[in-house]
């Protein structure tokens, strides 16, 4: 019996490499999908960390899934349900009772929750959310859409100068008071962007975190609005801005992708990691297994991180020297540390009190206070490895998802934020000779993380059951997140748009040819979004059909 070789081998098997092998086999392309870890869906995966207990393992919410991807993958067929939260985000103080914020729940009702702080802030909101909305339609149009390739390649530059033009049709359809919006959130600090608007320090807080998820800076570092920007342009089930919950947990998601996968055909591959590309006569022809396997394909996807592609799977011959070099300099590694705990009981929080299940708990909890909070929290791990009052946010999937945990008992998932991508240079960072491979490292951070949450919900410690740690190494080390960054490289100017991740090859094309780039180190970057997937299967079939027809 003869086997043919698969048209694409994909490397990777995330939900944007099954987003992109979904898309390229309903085209008629052949997919086989190669996966180092016994189970596929990379950073969204549900997995047991305590007798009894399971949760999301690092990635935790659902906001940026693409709902055309919902829709073309049939994943509500496939058993997806999605809880959306009561309300967005429920942000706690620690100076008396009552002192909270809560956003989300409607226009009307925010606005009540913020004239508690401020009656200017409250009327300041609905321009505020207008004024996003208006740049969000636009930067949805965005992530759809293949960049501008500003590069050398002939065959790309007729459709490359037709993009370009197109963009900019749309740009000059936007109002003078929108282009401003635009260059702001695209070039300044969030707080600053914030502090412009609002005089409050809770609602420059609850606004301002988006800005620190996965972005290693302070608030007020220029560009961070950008990364605020980027969590805004979601939905869940139609209704934009809004968060949810998976039931099962994010594994839900890609598992559902798994099995619109393999009815399309693909071929799904567990344990079988990636040594290398295989590259001849300037083509990339197929792939090495770490055992030696060899697997041969017209065409080579790759959903990992951009470093671990160029860096690792390639000799550095095979590719520009430029290019190398800019791919060295691209800047990873988020600060972010993941923390799943199992508990006896819910948090009692002093600015809301009750360990009875109510609205707030199945909400976004947002631990940090201010934006001066923030950004004594960034300076404080860049000298030290992490701050003496972390940024954390706490999610309790288990409120809507009694499958999660025993009867009675609690899951949730600590969002972490400034924690020293690698534990060295100076400082108190000297105490883990080394660095974060140092249990010690782990266990002080974590140990950090729960005093924070008791500050805010008093005996929160003695409710944890068990705990699982995952440091910047061990995200690395387990999903491939090169500096443990969660968006598989920083969102910044250098590094968005037709410059993600290097400029001239933005277009989901390598510098190799029949290789492609399907993740997040890909336009429009992190995020469970699905849209690097989608993309690049759109650019590998026209080339695809190119080539054959």
């Amino acid at each position: 019996m003869t086997v043919r070789d698969p048209d694409v081998v994909l490397i990777g098997g995330g939900h944007n490499g099954l987003v992109c092998a979904c898309d390229l086999a309903a085209r008629g392309l052949s997919v086989r999908v190669l996966e180092r870890r016994s189970i596929v869906g990379g950073a969204a995966v549900t997995e047991a960390f305590h007798p009894g207990f399971r949760n999301s393992t690092a990635s935790y919410t659902v906001g940026l899934l693409h709902p055309q991807i919902v829709r073309d993958l049939r994943l509500h067929e496939h058993g997806l349900s999605i809880v959306q939260r009561p309300f967005s985000n429920f942000l706690p103080l620690v100076d008396g009772p009552h002192r909270y914020l809560k956003i989300g729940g409607g226009l009307e009702a925010t606005r009540r929750e913020v004239a508690k702080f401020s009656s200017r802030d409250a009327e300041r909101l609905p321009a505020y959310y207008a004024m996003l909305d208006g740049v969000v339609a636009l930067v949805r149009e965005m992530l759809v859409r293949t960049p501008p390739n500003l590069g050398p390649r002939d065959f790309a530059s007729i459709a490359d100068w037709w993009s370009a033009w197109d963009l900019g049709r749309r740009m000059r359809k936007i109002d003078l008071p929108g282009k401003r919006d635009l260059m702001d959130l695209f070039t300044k600090s969030a707080g600053d962007v914030l502090d412009a608007w609002f005089e409050s320090a809770p609602i420059k807080a609850a606004f301002g975190f988006d800005s620190m998820v996965g972005h290693y800076a302070s608030p007020y570092a220029a560009g961070s609005a950008y990364v605020l920007l980027h969590h805004v342009f979601g939905e869940v089930d139609g209704r934009a801005g809004a968060w949810g919950h998976a039931i099962g947990g994010m594994g839900a998601i890609t598992q559902a992708m798994a099995k619109e996968a393999v009815a399309r055909g693909v071929e799904l591959t567990v344990d079988a990691p990636v040594a290398r590309v295989v590259v001849e006569d300037g083509r990339a022809t197929g792939v090495v297994l770490e055992d030696g396997t060899r697997i041969a394909a017209r065409r080579v996807v790759a959903n990992v991180h951009p470093r671990l592609l160029f860096l690792s799977m390639l000799e550095e011959t095979e590719l520009p020297a430029d290019f190398v070099t800019r791919i060295k300099a691209y800047r990873s590694g988020s600060g972010t540390l993941r923390i799943n705990v199992a508990l006896s009981s819910l948090p009692d929080f002093a600015a809301l009190p009750g360990s009875h299940a109510q609205p707030h708990h199945a909400s976004g909890i947002v631990m940090a206070p201010s934006l001066d909070y923030m950004e004594t929290a960034w300076m404080e791990a860049r000298r030290d490895g992490w701050g003496r009052e972390p940024i954390v946010e706490m999610l309790i999937p288990s409120t809507v998802d009694p499958t999660l945990a025993p009867d009675g008992l609690h899951v949730a998932s600590l969002f972490c934020q400034h924690f020293a991508p690698k534990l060295e240079a100076s400082g108190a960072k000297t105490r883990y000779v080394g660095g974060w491979a140092d249990d010690r490292a782990r266990e002080d951070a974590a140990d950090r993380v729960i005093a924070t949450v008791a500050r805010f919900a008093p005996g929160f410690e003695r409710t944890v059951i068990a705990r699982q740690v995952h440091t910047p190494l061990d995200l690395e080390r387990k999903f491939g997140l090169v500096g443990g960054d969660i968006f598989h490289g920083a969102l910044s100017l250098d590094q968005l748009f037709s410059a993600r991740p290097v400029l001239g090859h933005a277009d989901y094309r390598t510098p190799v040819e029949g290789l492609y780039l399907c993740g997040a180190g890909a336009h429009p970057g992190g995020g469970v979004t699905g849209l690097p997937g989608r993309n690049a299967a759109r650019e590998i079939w026209k080339d695809a059909r190119r080539r054959h027809g």
